[in-house]
This record gives structure tokens, C-alpha cells and sequence, in this order.
């Protein structure tokens, strides 16, 4: 698909707009896997998340290819809206962005902040998807898929960082929600023509990818009712599913209570806060432990945008009867 110049290149221009984030072996961590636990700390990008390296390369290219762009639209759970506003921002492009009917609170605001049209539509983030593709046709907007190309390369800048850093890991587990950065880990990998396992992780209520990888077939799924929105996705994307077949070992399903007791692992043992995706590999390799015993592994924190009240549900539950009785006053 590309070279690795044209991946040094893209980490160029995601440079110019925020710094590497860091990848830390944290000794909590490593206790509790028994292995040597790495953290990509993807959860220290100006959005939070990982998907802001995808919107910033696919963004220049387009404005490279075409100045006059009229605006951008897309469709998002909240982490590719805001990566798409952010960039966009940069060069001055007008972005609508359509989520679902309920979608997180505190994304669907920083969607805004970044400066994004936001238009809540459908029951699903699939439901929002074939509306922004309706849109698209009618308003001229350029449609920005939840995979493609470039938001691979763009990505893929965040393993470029860690496979440098750290080119004797024996596995990398990477969450997949719509597939760009396991893609883009692949990538990484192979141009530095490293032997590290990739692992990918889906939500037992949203297996769409791991159905799909074990059948060799795309596979969609009726729901995608997890709390990690991250991974929520109900039909892969053909061309990600064929990228994850041929460089990924496996696909590892945990459940939402995996999930809730690796963002609660993530607070106590590093103090960073993930959101539900962004703990998924943590959940993964904390699930297959036994077979990581004396390894080094990498874990992709994805992202740590997650609604407060999901926080007090998942991580924290006592959370509120703490505050109130540190700041009660007695009679």
C-alpha cells in the first residue's frame, strides 16, 4: 500500500502538529500480566485519541490535490469527528459530522469545540454512516469514510513511534473498532521488517471483525450494544478485514466487564484513564496472561475520552459518595 518514506513522511506532518506520545513500561502493569507490559500512550494526542494522526494526513493530502475543497462530512462515535475537525481546523475546511441518537455527551462536545457541524442521526453509528453517505451526494461535502488509505498512513505513525522505541516486542494488542490502526500497525511492522505478533481486540457485543476474520468473509452483526463505543461496529470494512487476515495472528473478544477492569487497572496502576476501547488490549492481555508469561508486550491505549458518568459506572462507582463525604460538613 505505501512505502516506508511515504510513512516517514506522514509522520512529518503529524509532527508539525503535535508531538510523539510516549510509550512507557509501566511495573504495576507488568506485575499484573507477568510480563513486561508497554503502553502507547495514544490517550496524550490533542484529541485524546489516535485518530487525530489519520484526520491530519488525510486532510493535507486532500487540500494538496484540492484547494478548494467546499467541506468535509463524515460519521463517527466521536474520536474520527473530532480527528476530522481538528485537521480540518488547520486548513480552514468546514466539517459536518453526524453521530448517533445518544451518543456520547462529552465526544459530541468536543466534536463542537473543534469546530464541527454536529447533526445526531439514527440509532446506530451504521445508521449515521448511510446518512452522511446520502448527505454527501446532495451537498457537494467530500465524504470521509471510517477507513481508508490514508487514514492508514496516518495512523500508522503512532507504531512507526513505538516499533522504534521498542523493537523487541513479542506481541502487540491493538483494539479494532473500524480497523485503521490495527491496519496501520501491520503496516508499520512490515516495513520495518520486524517479527512482532499483532493481536486485535473486538467487544464480545460487537464481534462483526473477529466473525469475519474466523470466516474469511465479511460478516456483519445485527447490534453492536457495547459500552466501549470505540469498538462498536456492526459491518467491517472489506478492505481492513483483508489487511487484518494477512498480518494479524488472532482476534480476542472481551466483554464489558473485562473492559471495566482494565480501565480500573489502567487508573491504579499507571493513574492514566482510558476510555472503553483504549482498555481493550489491557483486558486482552490480561485474558491470555498465561500465555505472555516472561514477554514483552505492547498495549495500545487508544484513546481516554470517556463520558464521566461511564467513568463513575466503570472505574470509580463510589465515586460520588467519596466527594460527599469529604466535603460534608458536621452539625
Amino acid at each position: 500500500m505505501f512505502d516506508l518514506g511515504q510513512l516517514e513522511r506522514a509522520w512529518e506532518v503529524v509532527k508539525a502538529a503535535m508531538p510523539p506520545t510516549p510509550a512507557h513500561a509501566w511495573p504495576l502493569l507488568s506485575d499484573r500480566l507477568g510480563a513486561t507490559a508497554v503502553v502507547k500512550h495514544e490517550n496524550h494526542t490533542p484529541t485524546g485519541a489516535f485518530k487525530v494522526r489519520g484526520g491530519l494526513v488525510y486532510v493535507d493530502r486532500l487540500k494538496r490535490e484540492r484547494p478548494r475543497v467546499p467541506g468535509l462530512i463524515s460519521a463517527t462515535r466521536g474520536n474520527h469527528g473530532q480527528s476530522l475537525a481538528f485537521a480540518a481546523r488547520r486548513h480552514g475546511v468546514p466539517v459536518t459530522i453526524l453521530a448517533p441518537q445518544g451518543n456520547s455527551t462529552e465526544k459530541n462536545r468536543a466534536m463542537r469545540a473543534f469546530g464541527a457541524d454536529l447533526v445526531e442521526y439514527g440509532e446506530d453509528f451504521q445508521a449515521a454512516r448511510e446518512e452522511a453517505y446520502r448527505r454527501s451526494e446532495t451537498s457537494g461535502l467530500e465524504i470521509v469514510p471510517a477507513f481508508h488509505p490514508d487514514l492508514v498512513l496516518g495512523v500508522a505513525t503512532y507504531a512507526l513511534e513505538l516499533f522504534r522505541a521498542e523493537p523487541r516486542l513479542d506481541v502487540l494488542y491493538v483494539p479494532i473498532g473500524q480497523g485503521s490502526g490495527i491496519s496501520g500497525c501491520i503496516m508499520a511492522r512490515d516495513l520495518l521488517g520486524l517479527t512482532t505478533e499483532i493481536v486485535g481486540v473486538q467487544s464480545t457485543e460487537a464481534p462483526s471483525y473477529a466473525l469475519s476474520f474466523a470466516s474469511g468473509t465479511v460478516v456483519a452483526t445485527a447490534t453492536s450494544d457495547t459500552l466501549a463505543d470505540g469498538m462498536a461496529t456492526r459491518i467491517p470494512d472489506p478492505d481492513a478485514l483483508a489487511i487484518i487476515r494477512r498480518g494479524a495472528s488472532r482476534i480476542v473478544q472481551v466483554a464489558d466487564a473485562e473492559v471495566a477492569d482494565a480501565m480500573h487497572a489502567y487508573w491504579t496502576d499507571t493513574h492514566n484513564l482510558a476510555e472503553g476501547a483504549g482498555a481493550a488490549a489491557l483486558a486482552a492481555a490480561t485474558q491470555e496472561k498465561a500465555k505472555l508469561r516472561g514477554k514483552r508486550v505492547g498495549l495500545i491505549l487508544s484513546g481516554g475520552n470517556i463520558d464521566f458518568d461511564l467513568f463513575r459506572k466503570w472505574v470509580a462507582p463510589d465515586v460520588s459518595a467519596i466527594a460527599s463525604s469529604r466535603f460534608s460538613v458536621s452539625a
